[in-house]
C-alpha cells in the first residue's frame, strides 16, 4: 500500500482484529460490521472506481473527453451498444489501449433484440451478405421516414443496427464464435494511443467492442482513480442496460457520476429514478455521487426549461451540494479548438472533420456543418451568455454555418473561446472533482472509516469497561466470597423457586394453548387411535354375538328384540371404546411428564438447585407423584366420557332424522322373523345405526370435551404444584447452608481464581484494542484526521494479591499475572 502513509502500513490487520475482538463476545456478536469492511476496503484499495451512468445520449462519454481534454471515446445520438470503457492512469510513454469484442454470438442476440424493437422478420442470419444488405435498406428507410438519425428513439434504433452491422462486417476476423476476442493496441500496428483510441471510437467498431481499456496519462487519473463508461439505462437491448445496473451495485464501485437529461427534456425519466434508487443500495458509494444535469445549453434558449430544472434541483436534490449543470460538447470541443488557428479552419479540416464524419471541403457549399458548429453559432446568436460591451458578434444569414464559425472566431479569437468554455460549466466540474479526487478522496474515506469503526469501538469499550468494574467488585479474599455467597443463599433459593414456578406456568401454558409440539403428536395419536378403534369396532360388530348374550342374559326366551341387540352393541362399544381410551390416556400422561423432567434437569435452575442443596429439592419426587394423580384424574375422566356413550344420542329417535329412518327400516326388516337368522341378515342395517349414533358422540369427546378436561386437570393439578415446590425450596435455607458451608470454601477459591483469570483475560483484550487502536490513531493522524478513536482508560482498577498456589494454579492455564507491584510475574 505504497499510496498510503506509512503509518498504514498494517491497517487493514489493525481493523480486522477489532473486528475479531467484536465477535469474540456472545453478546456483541450480533453487531453488523458489513460497513466497517466496506469502508475498510475502500480506505486501502488502490483502486477508485469512478462509474458514468446515465441515458445513453445523457452525453456520458462527451463529458469525459471534456473532463480529460482527450478525445477517447466515442459520442454520438443513438450509440446503444453494450461496450464499457475503463480508463485509468499510465506514465507519458507507456499510454495504451486494449480492445476486447463482442462474441458473434452476442452480437447475433444484439441485432435479433433490435429487429424486434424495429419489427423486422426473426431469425436474421448476419453472415448472409443479401440478409445484411436487406436491413441496411430496412434501416435507412426508418431514418429517412423519421427525418434523421437523431429524430426519435426507432431512428437511434435503427442507426444502432447500421453501425452493429458495419461494425461486424468490418471486424469479422477479429470476432470469435463463442469467446470474447482480446487484443493490444500493438496487434492493430498502432503506434500510439491517438491511434487506437480513433479506431475504437469509430461508431461501427464500437458497435462491436464489448470491453475498451485506455490507459493514459493524465493526472486526474493518479492515485488510482479509474474512470468507467457504461451503457445507457435505457439502452434498447435489456442486457446491456443490464450491465450498467450490475456495475453501480458491484462493491468495486466507489463513486458516481450520474449524467441526468432533465436539462434537455425537462422531467426525470423513470430510468434516471430507477437508477438513483439502485445507487443507494450499495454502500461502497455512499455520498459520493456527482449529479451532472448536462445539455445546459438547452435552458439557454427556453425559459420553461430553465425554470423546470431550477425546480427539481431545489426540490430533489437540495440535500448535496455536488450538482453541476454541464455542456459536455461546448466545453469539449471549446478546450479543442484552443490549440487551432484560422489555418485548419478552427478545427473544420481536423477535429471537427473526424468527428463529424466527413472529408473537410472548403471550398464546397455542400459541406456538412458538424454539431459543435450549430451549437457554437446558437450560443453566440441567442443564448444571452455574451455581454454586448465585450463580444460584437453577428451570425449573417448569407453566410453557411462554417463561414460563421469561422468568421467569429478568428474576430473574436480565445476571449470567446474562453468565456464558451466558462459557461460549459465544465470547468467548474473538473475544478470540483479534481479537488475531490486529489485532496479529499482519501482522508474522506478513511472518515468514513473511522466513523464506522468507532460504534464498534464504543460497544468494545462499554462490555470491557462493564466486565471490568463488575469483576473488580468480587471479593478477593476466601471468607469474603464465602460470606458474600451465604448473604446470597436466600435470594439464590427463592430466584430457583420462582424460576422452576416460572417454567410450570409456561408449560402449562403451552400444553392448553397447543404450542408444546410433543403433547400435540400424542394427543393427536390418541384421537387417530379412537377413531380407528371405532371403525374396526363397528367393522368387525358381530350380531350374531350380541343375539347370543342377549338369550343367555333371558333363558325363558327364545328370540331376541332388536332393542336388545342395540343395547348389547351399545355396552360393547362403549367398553371397547373406554379400554383404548384410557390406554391412550395414560399414555400421553407419561410422554408429557417424560418430556417435562427432562427439560427441568437441562435448565439452569435446576443446576443451581443442585450447587446450593446438593439434590433437586425433591422435584422429580413430587413430579412422579403428580404424574400419578393426573393420569388416576384423566383416565377417570376417560371412563367417565365413555360410560355416556351407553345412552343414545339425544336426537337419535327424534322425528325427520335418518337415523330413526334407519332404525324403522331395520326394524322391518328384524321383523321378518323370530330366529337369530333375521337379525343376522340385518347386520349391516344395523352397523349402519351404530355408526350413525357413535361416531357424533366419539368425534365430540376427541374433538372438544376431552381435550378440555385433560388441559384442566393438567393445569389445577401442576400449578398449585409449582407454587408449593418453590415455597419449599425456600424453606430449605438451613440445609442449604450447611451444604454451602461444606463446599463453600474451595468453590470460593475457585471462582476468585476465576475472577483473576477473567480479569487478566479482558485487560489483555484491553491492552491488545488499545495497541490496535493506537495504531489506527496514528494512521488516521497521517491522513489528517484528528478527531479518532478513543482507547480505554484504567479506571482506578485494583490488583489482585496472588498467593503462590493461586499463582501456580492461573499460571498452569497461561495467563500474565501482576505481583501486586505492576511487575508481571510470569507469562504462561
Amino acid at each position: 500500500m505504497s499510496y498510503l502513509p506509512l503509518q498504514c502500513k498494517n491497517l487493514k490487520e489493525q481493523v480486522e482484529f477489532i473486528l475479531q475482538l467484536l465477535q469474540q463476545e456472545a453478546s456483541l456478536r450480533s453487531h453488523d460490521i458489513t460497513s466497517v469492511q466496506t469502508s475498510l476496503g475502500k480506505a486501502i484499495s488502490p483502486k477508485f472506481e469512478i462509474v458514468f451512468a446515465g441515458a445513453f445520449s445523457a452525453g456520458k462519454s462527451m463529458l469525459i473527453n471534456a473532463l480529460l481534454e482527450r478525445e477517447l471515446l466515442y459520442s454520438a445520438e443513438g450509440h446503444a451498444t453494450g461496450t464499457e470503457c475503463k480508463i485509468e492512469y499510465a506514465e507519458v510513454n507507456k499510454e495504451r489501449v486494449v480492445l476486447t469484442f463482442l462474441s458473434e454470438v452476442e452480437i447475433r442476440e444484439q441485432a435479433t433484440s433490435l429487429c424486434q424493437l424495429l419489427k423486422f422478420k426473426e431469425g436474421i442470419n448476419i453472415n448472409q451478405v443479401e440478409v445484411i444488405d436487406l436491413l441496411h435498406q430496412g434501416c435507412e428507410a426508418i431514418i429517412q421516414q423519421e427525418g434523421g438519425e437523431n429524430k426519435s428513439e426507432r431512428a437511434k434504433q435503427a442507426k444502432a443496427l447500421i453501425l452493429l452491422l458495419d461494425g461486424y462486417v468490418a471486424n469479422r476476423e477479429r470476432i470469435h464464435t463463442v469467446n470474447n476476442a482480446t487484443y493490444s493496441m500493438e496487434q492493430f500496428n498502432f503506434s500510439n494511443l491517438k491511434e487506437a483510441a480513433g479506431y475504437a471510437r469509430r461508431g461501427s467498431n464500437s458497435a462491436v467492442l464489448k470491453r475498451i481499456e485506455y490507459y493514459c496519462h493524465h493526472p486526474l487519473l493518479q492515485d488510482g482513480n479509474v474512470i468507467i463508461d457504461t451503457p445507457g439505462i435505457d439502452a434498447p437491448v435489456e442486457k446491456d442496460a443490464q450491465l450498467t445496473y450490475a456495475k453501480i451495485q458491484h462493491p468495486d464501485t466507489s463513486a458516481v457520476v450520474c449524467v441526468l437529461k432533465p436539462a434537455s427534456a425537462g422531467d426525470m425519466t423513470k430510468e434516471e429514478t430507477e437508477l438513483l434508487e439502485t445507487m443507494r443500495g450499495n454502500g461502497g458509494i455512499r455520498d459520493r455521487v456527482f449529479y451532472i444535469f448536462n445539455r445546459i445549453d438547452e435552458t439557454w434558449y427556453n425559459n420553461q426549461l430553465r425554470q423546470r430544472l431550477d425546480d427539481l434541483i431545489n426540490g430533489q436534490f437540495r440535500d448535496t451540494t455536488r450538482v453541476y449543470k454541464t455542456s459536455a460538447l461546448l466545453g469539449f470541443y471549446g478546450s479543442q479548438i484552443k490549440q487551432t488557428s484560422v489555418q485548419d479552419r478552427f478545427g473544420l479540416d481536423s477535429i471537427l472533420a473526424s468527428s463529424s464524419g466527413v472529408s473537410p471541403l472548403s471550398q464546397n457549399d455542400s459541406e456538412e456543418t458538424p454539431q459543435f458548429v450549430n451549437e457554437f453559432n446558437r450560443y453566440c446568436a441567442n443564448s444571452g451568455k455574451l455581454s454586448p460591451s465585450q463580444f460584437r458578434i453577428s451570425v449573417n444569414s448569407f453566410e453557411t454555418p462554417n463561414e460563421n464559425y469561422v468568421r467569429i472566431l478568428n474576430e473574436q479569437g480565445t476571449p470567446l473561446i474562453n468565456q464558451l468554455i466558462q459557461d460549459s460549466g465544465i470547468e467548474g466540474f473538473r475544478t470540483a472533482i479534481t479537488r475531490y479526487l486529489t485532496e479529499e478522496k482519501r482522508p474522506l474515506l478513511f472518515q468514513n472509516l473511522a466513523d464506522d469503526l468507532e460504534d464498534v469501538c464504543i460497544k468494545l469499550k462499554k462490555h470491557y469497561q462493564s466486565i471490568r468494574r463488575e469483576l473488580d467488585s468480587q471479593p478477593r479474599e476466601i471468607e469474603a466470597m464465602k460470606a458474600q455467597e451465604l448473604q446470597r443463599l436466600n435470594q439464590q433459593l427463592q430466584q430457583v423457586g420462582n424460576d422452576f414456578r416460572q417454567h410450570i406456568t409456561e408449560e402449562v401454558n403451552n400444553v392448553i394453548n397447543n404450542a408444546c409440539d410433543a403433547f400435540e403428536a400424542d394427543f393427536r395419536q390418541l384421537q387417530l387411535r379412537m377413531t380407528h378403534r371405532l371403525d374396526e369396532l363397528l367393522h368387525t360388530f358381530s350380531v350374531s354375538n350380541a343375539y347370543r348374550r342377549a338369550t343367555l342374559t333371558h333363558p325363558r326366551n327364545a328370540t331376541a328384540p332388536l332393542i336388545a341387540i342395540l343395547v348389547e352393541a351399545f355396552y360393547y362399544l362403549a367398553n371397547q371404546l373406554e379400554d383404548i381410551l384410557v390406554e391412550s390416556s395414560r399414555e400421553v400422561i407419561a410422554n408429557l411428564f417424560q418430556g417435562l423432567m427432562e427439560r427441568i434437569r437441562k435448565s439452569e435452575y435446576y443446576r443451581q438447585l443442585y450447587r446450593l442443596l446438593g439434590n433437586d429439592g425433591g422435584i422429580e419426587v413430587e413430579l412422579k407423584t403428580l404424574e400419578k394423580a393426573v393420569s388416576e384424574a384423566i383416565v377417570n375422566a376417560a371412563r367417565v366420557e365413555c360410560d355416556r356413550f351407553v345412552r343414545e344420542s339425544p336426537r337419535f329417535y327424534d322425528e325427520g332424522t335418518f337415523s330413526i329412518y334407519q332404525f324403522r327400516q331395520t326394524l322391518l326388516q328384524t321383523s321378518q322373523g323370530y330366529d337369530c337368522e333375521s337379525m343376522v341378515e340385518a347386520e349391516p342395517a344395523i352397523r349402519q345405526l351404530l355408526k350413525l349414533d357413535f361416531e357424533p358422540k366419539v368425534s365430540e369427546t376427541i374433538r372438544k370435551n376431552f381435550r378440555q378436561t385433560v388441559n384442566q386437570t393438567i393445569k389445577s393439578q401442576l400449578l398449585p404444584m409449582a407454587d408449593k415446590q418453590a415455597d419449599e425450596i425456600l424453606q430449605q435455607y438451613s440445609h442449604a447452608r450447611a451444604y454451602l458451608e461444606e463446599t463453600l470454601a474451595q468453590e470460593a477459591e475457585n471462582k476468585i481464581l476465576n475472577n483473576r483469570r477473567l480479569l487478566l483475560a479482558v485487560e489483555q483484550k484491553i491492552e491488545q484494542y488499545n495497541s490496535a487502536v493506537s495504531a489506527i490513531n496514528s494512521c488516521l493522524q497521517a491522513m489528517q484526521l484528528y478527531d479518532c478513536l478513543l482507547p480505554i482508560f484504567d479506571d482506578s482498577l485494583k490488583i489482585y494479591e496472588v498467593s503462590d498456589a493461586s499463582k501456580s494454579s492461573i499460571l498452569s492455564n497461561g495467563f500474565l499475572i501482576s505481583d501486586g507491584l505492576g511487575d508481571v510475574v510470569e507469562e504462561g
